[in-house]
């Protein structure tokens, strides 16, 4: 074996008019959702902790610096070929993608394309040169938008998840002037360590060495040890009895937890101690210290710091926090997880909040569980604080504000604060007064501040959740079986947003002065409904008197568009009166029947997202 070379490389270092190859055995990108979340939050954490807004941008040469791990690298004729490290470079360079596009909204953020691709005679080769990925990534770059439906790759598809992922996830706090000093440090303050070998049989023993010699603990693993260490003297029986005891239990609910998905039973604790335990979280300006809320990261560490605020003090209290604390929390969590997978009657709302990615709602709905509460009050519980989650995740989607998780989490860990260990009326009436002091109201779907609700690049899961919900509700009022579920990722045929208006401004001279306004009225949610993927594809390009024609056989909501469908549909005709709701049909859809639907829409979803809803539980 040759020597091997480590480096300590910047991610300006590592990507800047560099060229990677990834072998065929580790093509696949397979970050998820949850690897772009802590990705994020570590970044912010570490960023902040030196930044302050008189700073000058050479200030950040002083910052603290990041280190994202190792990467193991080998030369051939015309490129290095990653063995292993693709995962991070890849998302790096997602990341960088979408700091180029934030150029538009700050021109003094350091220009970062050399470090996603190079040209050569004229043609694009991305740093990460995959072919079964190039259309995607130089649609991303150049759109932000590409579209999935001819392409099944599984890493392609996990490319546009986590570049939307890091959309929605990036920081408020980052952007506007801040925003030039963190890209900054990404590229300059970001270290990763790359080791050069001579050759790639040199690089896969060195990739071997490194994830083959012992078998590290993880957090889980090392929170049992010191729990079952201090199980000794008990009250009663052998000390030894108790802690297999302890043992047995720990193992059944851990392999319950992980069953549902990988890391699972870390995702708990975090939840769990945050939500019960944690006092504190990091302010947001330079020096700052990290918190309860960061800590809680290594929370086979902190449990350790902050035995005496856990309560345990001997033997007794460490053996009742595995036979009765433990238990009884990761079973609320477990109910609480499986109703986000599969709709549970009563807790319909814990799979809405899921659907929108809202990991936030598991540490609200454990913070107001007592241990001498009972099943039917726990069931209350965590029925209103998923229903106060889907109405104020509502309110702020259709006020065009982040429902991300790094935006929002600082404000549900207060929210956590004041409803931990309340009764059921005290946190009915908590989360009613939370709802009627926020400026946001489902009314923003026609007049935020912003203007009306409308689809556009950024928000397209957005607007079908809604449509989804709006959908589900008028059939299932109307005695229809539907679902939500059916619209959204059911099996069978996958459903899109259709335009009521096909794209051609031609068509609507008569009412528009400019295809920009045309467009942007086209994009309201008021001109928008579902249909399956190949019926939306087919009618795309008719127009409206000839799409309504097949309307009047698809979905409810936009069968209402129809004259026929409010003839011999008495359950549909007595919904409409009973509602009170301006169902009409629409034998044409001009500018003013757009609007008509707008606010038919609006009214639909102030019964959906009523706050009422918390009072009649």
């Amino acid at each position: 074996m040759t020597r091997i070379h480590p480096h300590i490389r910047t991610v300006k270092d590592i990507l800047l008019n560099t060229e990677y190859g990834i072998d065929l055995y580790q093509r696949e990108y397979e970050w998820e959702r949850r690897n772009i979340e802590e990705l994020m939050e570590d970044f912010e954490s570490s960023f902040w902790s030196a930044h302050q807004q008189t700073n000058h941008r050479r200030d950040v040469r002083n910052y603290p610096r990041y280190f994202l791990g190792t990467i193991i690298t080998f030369e051939t004729d015309d490129k290095k070929q990653i063995v292993d490290g693709q995962q991070r470079l890849t998302t790096l360079t997602l990341l960088l993608i979408h700091f180029h596009h934030l150029t538009c909204e700050d021109q003094d953020i350091a220009d970062v394309s050399q470090m996603i691709f190079s040209r050569t005679y004229g043609e694009m080769s991305f740093n990460i040169d995959v072919r079964e990925r190039k259309e995607c990534m130089e649609a991303l770059y150049e759109t932000g938008e590409y579209d999935l439906a001819n392409n099944w790759d599984v890493s392609v598809k996990n490319l546009v998840d986590r570049f939307s992922d890091i959309r929605e996830l990036f920081p408020d706090t980052l952007k506007h002037g801040t925003l030039p000093f963190f890209v900054d440090w990404v590229i300059e303050n970001v270290d990763l360590v790359e080791i050069e070998s001579g050759t790639d049989n040199d690089a896969f023993t060195v990739f071997e060495t490194m994830n083959d010699r012992g078998i590290s603990l993880g957090p889980v693993a090392m929170l049992k040890g010191y729990l079952l260490a201090n199980i000794n003297n008990d009250r009663e029986g052998s000390a030894h009895t108790k802690s297999i005891e302890a043992n047995t239990a720990w193992r059944k609910r851990t392999a319950e937890l992980v069953s549902l998905a990988p890391k699972e039973d870390q995702s708990f604790f975090k939840n769990w101690l945050r939500a019960k335990y944690a006092e504190s979280a990091r302010e947001r300006h330079r020096g700052a210290k990290t918190r309860d809320f960061e800590n809680i990261d290594k929370f086979h560490r902190w449990v350790r710091e902050n035995s005496a605020r856990l309560q345990l003090k001997d033997s007794y209290d460490f053996l009742e926090f595995f036979t009765q604390r433990f238990d009884r929390y990761s079973d609320h969590y477990l109910c609480l997880r499986r109703a986000s997978l599969t709709p549970s009657e009563g807790l319909e709302e814990v799979y809405y909040n899921a659907y929108n990615n809202f990991t936030l709602q598991y540490m609200l709905a454990l913070s107001p569980l007592r241990m001498d509460d009972d099943t039917e009050t726990v069931q209350v519980k965590m029925q209103l604080v998923a229903t106060f989650s889907d109405i104020y995740l509502a309110r702020r989607m259709v006020n065009r504000k982040s429902i991300g998780r790094n935006t929002l989490q600082y404000a549900m860990f207060n929210l956590v604060k004041e409803i931990r260990d309340t009764s059921v009326d005290d946190l009915k009436t908590y989360l009613v007064n939370y709802l009627e002091q926020m400026d946001e109201r489902i009314s923003g779907i026609t007049e935020s501040s912003e203007g009306p609700f409308l689809l556009h690049g950024r928000n397209n899961n957005h607007t079908k959740y809604l449509l989804a919900r709006i959908t589900t509700y008028v059939e299932q009022e109307s005695g229809m079986q539907s679902d939500f579920h059916s619209f959204t990722g059911g099996q069978g045929q996958p459903f899109e947003i259709e335009h009521i208006w096909a794209d051609k401004f031609e068509n609507h001279k008569d009412e528009f002065t400019s295809e920009e306004e045309f467009q942007r009225l086209r994009n309201h949610i008021g001109g928008l409904v579902l249909l399956p993927k190949g019926t939306n594809q087919s009618y795309g390009g008719m127009g409206y008197e000839e799409k309504v024609e097949h309307y009047v056989k698809e979905n409810l909501l936009a069968a209402s568009l129809h004259q026929k469908t409010y003839e011999n549909n008495p359950n549909f005709t007595n919904f409409v009166q009973r509602s009170g709701l301006l169902f009409k049909p629409h034998p044409q859809f001009k500018k003013a029947d757009l609007m008509e639907r707008q606010e038919l829409y609006r009214q639909i979803c102030e019964r959906i997202w009523n706050p009422e809803r918390l009072n009649a539980i």
